[in-house]
């Protein structure tokens, strides 16, 4: 398949780059975080994601979606990740609404999906429990009682949870952490008796929150997928979520690039512009390259998420650890290039550090998908 975006995916991307630059540019996320906003993004801004049909991209036709795939969510993230847009387009649109598009029963799909569609209902995933993800290593237990469970534990870095609607949480309704079996699903009202929700604003100026849950009765009804067998539905979202997130660090590392590049050109020093420096020139050509690589490997995982999701997961690794090194790369570039005036807060660049920062940590660093490639290739 050509590593290229069909005439329908560059519409969908221009479509996302003209709403978000212009209504949604850095200077949006700074106001956010100067004004200390309680939702940490703007739900008139969201209404208009909504009206252009973004929440509902990966939502089945039958249930008010688009039923498009994961090459068409990569664009819009892709957009997102050049202004740094602050939405809950991955939380729920992305991750919520695959989980339940895979596993979700015809109840279940009719109640959430339409409502996630037309942005009525907020959804997030909740997941790792610790500083760094491991999904294997989920604790937190689901204990049968009655005709359902009871949830005890917490939950940390809850993408958009202070906000949600309503939350899909990995439980351990058997086995032992670090094995594949006694993982199980659950939709969780976050309003329920025993839930409680702490928002923590992560240093991108981004929404995450805490969660813990004190003996939070659920229903066999809201098991989402398999009892005790989870972890094949997650494993799934995941990757999806991994490859979306792989492509807005591809559009923040281009957005870094294109901005050091102008500074290049602008900026004087001993009456020359100080793009003509041969040694800046290699850094920029460097750095172009790698953009472009990590483009292209983005691009390939996407498209196998589409038409080989089984055989998909090696080239998601390979994805989201080649894009957090190159937007590491990209804005450690980009603030040495600004020299001291990169450093400060009132310059962007900054902000997209910290958001390269949190997106490496987002689903797996480089190290986590080197070790799955290699547990992947036997070594």
């Amino acid at each position: 398949m050509p590593l290229l975006l069909t005439e329908e995916q560059s519409m969908l991307r221009d479509s996302a780059r003209g709403l978000i630059s212009d209504h949604a540019p850095v200077a949006h996320l700074r106001a956010l975080r100067d004004s200390r906003d309680e939702t940490g993004f703007s739900r008139e801004l969201w209404a208009t994601f909504v009206e252009m049909g973004f929440a509902g991209l990966l939502v089945p036709e039958e249930h008010g979606g688009s039923g498009l795939g994961a090459v068409e969510a990569g664009v819009v993230m892709e957009e997102i990740g050049r202004t740094l847009m602050p939405s809950p387009f991955l939380s729920s649109s992305v991750l919520a609404a695959s989980a339940l598009t895979r596993g979700g029963t015809p109840a279940q799909k009719a109640e959430h999906l339409p409502k996630i569609a037309d942005g009525s209902r907020l959804a997030a995933l909740a997941l790792d429990e610790g500083a760094k993800h491991r999904p294997l290593h989920t604790a937190m237990q689901a204990a049968r009682s009655g005709n359902g469970f009871k949830l005890n534990g917490a939950k940390a870095l809850v993408v958009d949870g202070h906000v949600a609607d309503l939350l899909i949480v990995a439980a351990r309704s058997g086995g032992s952490a670090g094995e594949h079996d006694g993982l199980t699903l659950f939709l969780v009202d976050p309003k329920a008796k025993g839930v409680a929700i702490e928002r923590t604003v992560m240093v991108d100026a981004h929404n995450a929150a805490r969660i813990t849950f004190d003996n939070v009765e659920i229903d066999a009804d809201h098991v989402l997928g398999e009892v005790d067998g989870g972890y094949k539905l997650l494993d799934g979202v995941l990757d999806l979520g991994r490859g979306t997130v792989a492509s807005e660090m591809v559009g923040l590392s281009e957005e870094v690039f294109g901005r050091t590049v102008a500074y290049l050109k602008e900026r004087k020093q001993f009456g020359k512009a100080i793009g003509e420096f041969q040694a800046l020139q290699h850094r920029a050509a460097h750095l172009y390259i790698e953009i472009e690589i990590t483009r292209a490997a983005v691009l390939k995982a996407l498209q196998a998420l589409d038409t080989d999701p089984a055989n998909a997961a090696a080239l998601v690794a390979v994805a989201k650890a080649r894009a957090g090194a190159t937007a590491t790369r990209a804005v450690q570039e980009g603030v040495q290039m600004h020299g001291g005036m990169g450093m400060t807060d009132q310059f962007d660049i900054g902000f997209f550090m910290k958001r390269a920062r949190v997106c490496e940590e987002l689903f797996g660093d480089a190290n986590y998908h080197a070790d799955r490639l290699a547990q992947m290739r036997g070594y």
